[in-house]
């Protein structure tokens, strides 16, 4: 266990520095939100295009590998929307964005460092067949059911428009699409436009994190704080314990399949789902609490799925 603290606290520490800086005045909160616009908008699009150019699509795109993550993914959004409405007794809008703080993963931000510390950067290949998929998947069904609840929601055609406007408008992606499009077409990109990709590259994750730890500041714990465990115990040990099991007893992946799979569903709840949140004014208060409390208790539970897989 020490071992993988190890692992993990590095990166753990970085989101820390970015906490304490804005904390502590040393670093504005506009400067936060600034390094990670470009952290989200350029350095982590030209990460996630240079992963799936140079990806071996047949290799990792195994449905198997795929059912083994957003099965429990699915899951976790359906009984936290569930509870939510029926133990809770939360409105059905509010309902669905809790649901939401249970399925949406820190895949990029939290997943690829930890991941690559653990186990080599080889290792990223199957996650970045996750990652391709994850946030279309989650916008479509979280906005999908949301329009479709909701009493003020709007016809199939405007919410089909409004999901595909969200997907294809955001800046991730944008760069895995121009990633598919290198790697299908077979266009070899030459090495001076490589060269400046790479440079940016090299900045996403130190950036994101850091600029993710100033961001965590302006989030404060609200009350819900039953609703919150019931997402956190979702989304870091029902997710991941779903995919595991899947994972080894339904699909026999190989270890380097199944670690994909349970490390990218251990992950934290990310700052999407805050957005989502704000975005119908729903649940905020959750969204939040899931952040905040999600990325300061992953520290355990990823360590202990690090256990259970080995490292």
């Amino acid at each position: 266990m020490l071992a993988n603290l190890e692992i993990i606290l590095p990166v753990f520490l970085l989101v820390g520095a970015g906490y304490f800086a804005v904390k502590r005045t040393i670093f504005s909160a506009d400067q936060a939100d600034a390094v990670m616009k470009f952290a989200q908008t350029f350095a982590i699009p030209a990460l996630l295009f240079t992963a799936v150019a140079r990806l071996d699509l047949a290799a990792v795109f195994q449905p198997q590998l795929l059912i083994s993550f957003y099965a429990g993914n699915t899951f976790a959004f359906i009984v936290g929307a569930l509870i939510a409405r029926h133990f809770f007794k939360r409105p059905a809008g509010a309902a669905v964005a809790v649901g939401f703080s249970g399925m949406f993963a820190n895949s990029v931000l939290l997943g690829i460092p930890i991941i690559e510390r653990a186990y080599g950067t080889e290792a990223l290949q199957p996650v970045y067949a996750l990652i391709a998929v994850h946030a279309p998947y989650c916008y479509i069904v979280g906005i999908t059911t949301m329009e479709i609840v909701r009493s003020d929601g709007q016809s199939m055609l405007m919410t089909a428009k409004r999901v595909l406007k969200e997907i294809f408008s955001n800046s991730l992606t944008i760069g895995l699409m121009l990633g598919f499009a290198v790697n299908l077409s077979g266009i070899t990109l030459p090495q001076f436009v490589w060269s400046p990709i790479q440079m940016m590259v090299s900045a996403a994750l130190p950036a994101a994190l850091f600029s993710l730890g100033g961001i965590l500041v302006r989030y404060r714990l609200a009350d819900r704080i039953g609703e919150t465990c019931v997402v956190l115990v979702l989304k870091l040990l029902v997710h991941p314990g779903i995919a595991y099991l899947l994972a080894t007893q339904v699909f026999d992946l190989s270890i380097e399949f199944t670690r994909a799979a349970v490390m990218t569903a251990a992950m934290a709840p990310g700052i999407n789902v805050y957005i989502f949140a704000s975005m119908y004014d729903r649940a905020k208060g959750t969204a939040a609490n899931a952040v905040l409390l999600g990325t300061a208790v992953s520290i355990l539970s990823i360590s202990f799925w690090l256990f259970v897989l080995g490292t």
